[in-house]
């Protein structure tokens, strides 16, 4: 919004046509969402504690994680807060993009909020019942899925990309739907099953957003995609901003949320952030290339599938404890140690996304 007001003046004053380019705009989402995060943070974090919004620790994890009972916690408002009113300073409301990322943010974060509502509020250990909290969601992608399905203006609205080939294209039809809803479903859920110690989802979170930045940058501009021969998806460009508001919001939260955590984000954040990057690499085609730079989202719920599988069938399990930062934990690992060694893994496979740019 303020960056069409300022655009608009710039026959005025000429340095103002610098609000054109989307790099100097995702920069500034960066810098704005950071610092709101950082201005509104302590304050939101204070009334969470004046009305007891705060985290229960399960008994039968690491012991060292009793100490954190109390620790306030629904801290992905502050989240969810910064990146809508950077969008609304910096990007441009008129893509219908940002509207469905803004839709998806909100949506899951919603969800999450009710869930966190009836855990530390209501007391209701369960939270939302999983078939209402898996239908809302489902339904919300759903809802996502068929918004892109039925865009006329997208030649490739329901083709599948994979990453390292020039011209492996598949054509899902209208498959792609619960493809889609798979994928952003996934998604979110992974990020919430990952967000169990502290820092250790929203670091991952701010790295995957970078490189999102970066690769939806690409897709979004003609001149690039065409030399790096990826799909030029018109219009995707301004989801640069998103990535870059994403990105600051992660790094103001995580002052806060590092080790030892003030906030915890809760399922509003992790749920919300988690649908966020599910849609966004639907909206561009990166599905295929989410489950790389989110990598250690993968291997987290996998550890779970793979240790509530094994149990059912066996009676025994894979790992001391799941998701598998608790395993580490449980082998004798501190905990800021498995944070920085998960967010370093994180890095290499985020380098390894973006490697899939030239080696096609």
């Amino acid at each position: 919004m303020l960056y069409k007001i300022l655009y608009g003046m710039h026959d005025l004053f000429s340095p103002l046509n610098v609000f054109r380019y989307i790099t100097f705009r995702a920069a500034l989402a960066v810098i704005t969402a950071m610092l709101l995060s950082l201005i509104i943070g302590p304050w939101i974090i204070n009334r969470l504690k004046k009305i007891s919004v705060t985290q229960q620790i399960r008994d039968d994890g690491p012991q060292s994680h009793l100490k954190k009972t109390g620790t306030p916690t629904m801290g992905g408002i502050i989240i969810i807060l910064s990146i809508f009113l950077t969008m609304m300073l910096w990007g441009d409301i008129g893509n219908k993009y940002i509207w469905i990322m803004m839709v998806s943010l909100i949506g899951y974060g919603g969800i999450g909020l009710v869930d966190d509502y009836l855990k530390v509020v209501r007391k209701n250990p369960k939270g939302l019942r999983a078939w209402h909290k898996f239908g809302a969601q489902i339904a919300l992608a759903l809802l996502i899925g068929v918004l892109l399905y039925m865009n006329p203006n997208d030649p490739y609205r329901s083709v599948l990309s994979v990453p390292f080939f020039k011209r492996w294209l598949f054509e899902l039809g209208w498959f792609y739907i619960p493809f889609s809803i798979l994928v952003i479903v996934g998604s979110s859920n992974a990020v919430n099953l990952t967000d169990g110690i502290d820092g250790l989802a929203i670091g991952l979170v701010g790295i995957a957003a970078l490189a999102n930045m970066i690769l939806v940058y690409i897709s979004g501009n003609a001149k690039f995609a065409q030399y790096l021969q990826v799909l030029y998806l018109q219009g995707t460009g301004e989801l640069t901003v998103f990535c870059g508001a994403m990105l600051g919001a992660a790094l103001g939260f995580l002052w806060f949320n590092s080790y030892p955590a003030d906030v915890f984000m809760g399922d509003v954040g992790s749920l919300g952030l988690g649908g966020a990057l599910g849609t966004l690499a639907v909206i561009t085609k990166h599905e295929i290339v989410l489950t790389v730079v989110g990598g250690i989202f993968v291997i987290e719920t996998l550890s779970v599938v793979f240790q509530v599988a094994s149990f059912k069938l066996t009676g025994k399990r894979i790992f001391r404890m799941a998701p598998i930062h608790h395993h580490f934990e449980l082998k004798g690992w501190h905990e800021s140690k498995v944070i920085v060694r998960f967010w370093i893994v994180g890095i290499m496979l985020a380098l390894l996304s973006l490697a899939t740019l030239k080696l096609r």
